[in-house]
């Protein structure tokens, strides 16, 4: 009777994690303005990388570690963005990254044109976040500027963000990171647009920023990204 017992309990809790994992995933494809600011709507997407249809794709990475994205922290590679990313490109994003060609110190950047039809972005922008192992949060605010400036001199009006920390095998805070994304952005474009009054620069517009997240961190990202949007309306 008492292995029944312990038999029932763990049976139960198979359910409910079940139930919770299924409450809490959504699906592929899933879209959501999060909010707008300063005239850009923040669009939370669950996509990846490769198959994100925006005028700029910019994905992030650290400097690289032998066999980083596959690795048995990173995400498993269905849900991988980075390994699609790889996988769209036949491998050149490894093999950029291995030959020390993009070597990701934090903040570091490389434009890429992706092959014809390997990818729905005609432009992808990688950026650099420098070692794992001092990763924090706040540079993600930094990042973000880098990623917006970058979209603007490029003169894009839309561009898709994947941060890839998870992909990469990060356990990061997965809102406070996405909140910090829009707060760069949003610093980025207000520093352009007094550029513009002073007659200083001539950039398109952003319009809207697409923020991919994986199926089970689109809600926790986009609680970031709507905070976020909520403090520097304030300010």
């Amino acid at each position: 009777m008492k292995n029944n017992g312990i038999r029932l309990y763990v049976i139960l809790g198979l359910f409910f994690s079940t139930l919770c994992l299924a409450q809490t995933t959504t699906a592929i494809g899933t879209s959501k303005t999060w909010g707008t600011v300063d005239g850009i709507s923040m669009v939370g997407w669950v996509q990846g990388p490769s198959s994100a249809d925006a005028q700029l794709q910019v994905a992030c990475v650290f400097e690289y570690t032998e066999g980083d994205i596959f690795n048995a922290q990173a995400l498993p590679a269905k849900l991988n963005g980075l390994v699609h990313l790889d996988e769209a490109l036949k491998g050149e994003l490894t093999n950029i990254r291995k030959a020390g060609q993009f070597q990701g110190h934090s903040l570091e950047t490389l434009l890429i044109t992706p092959p014809s039809g390997s990818m729905s972005a005609k432009k992808l922008l990688l950026i650099g976040l420098g070692d794992r192992n001092k990763f924090t949060p706040d540079l993600m605010t930094s990042v973000g500027e880098v990623a917006a400036r970058e979209a603007m001199r490029l003169g894009v009006t839309n561009f898709a963000f994947a941060s890839d920390l998870k992909d990469a095998g990060i356990d990061s805070p997965t809102a406070l990171v996405a909140g910090n994304v829009v707060r760069g952005i949003v610093h980025a474009n207000r520093s352009e647009n007094y550029l513009k009054e002073h007659k200083l620069s001539t950039t398109k517009k952003i319009e809207k920023v697409y923020l991919l997240a994986g199926p089970a961190f689109f809600e926790t990202a986009g609680s970031g990204i709507a905070d976020a949007i909520s403090e520097v309306k304030k300010k």
